[in-house]
């Protein structure tokens, strides 16, 4: 099983898509990217912290490319805004792809290349690509939160 780690707005609904992919066998949602060791939901969601709400995930790669996850990354959230998905605001909520090899790191950088010179209207992508760090994982009741209310 492969790793990939996304940070794209609120983690329980990109937990909710990415778990619709076959080829995803466990996925978790937490915090990485920031400076408190162990942050809580609540430390987050001050905004002071430096981390992201994120997901990481196994997958089968040989039934699902990185470069697939990559694609679908970029469609399930909105990656020329800075900082928010939707309704949500703050660094916590945005868009970044944490790799976890230079294989990773090459992949995400080539396609955000191409993306930005092709899709978007000419609206440039604020995605982050930086190095995975240390995932802490968030609190239990938001693991599958939306699967877990019929959602």
């Amino acid at each position: 099983m492969a790793i990939a780690t996304f940070a794209a707005g609120c983690f329980w609904g990109v937990q909710a898509r990415f778990s619709q992919l076959t080829a995803v066998s466990t996925s978790q949602v937490g915090y990485i990217g920031g400076q408190l060791p162990h942050p809580s939901y609540e430390q987050v969601c001050q905004g002071n912290t430096g981390h992201a709400e994120a997901i990481t995930l196994s997958f089968d790669s040989t039934l699902l490319s990185y470069d697939d996850l990559l694609a679908f990354f970029w469609q399930v959230h909105d990656p020329t805004t800075l900082n928010r998905q939707g309704p949500d605001r703050g660094t916590q909520y945005r868009s970044a792809i944490f790799y976890h090899d230079n294989q990773q790191y090459q992949m995400a950088t080539a396609m955000k290349q191409q993306l930005n010179q092709t899709t978007y209207n000419h609206q440039p992508i604020v995605t982050e690509i930086t190095a995975a760090t240390t995932f802490y994982p968030a609190e239990d009741y938001h693991q599958h939160y939306l699967a877990l209310r019929g959602q």
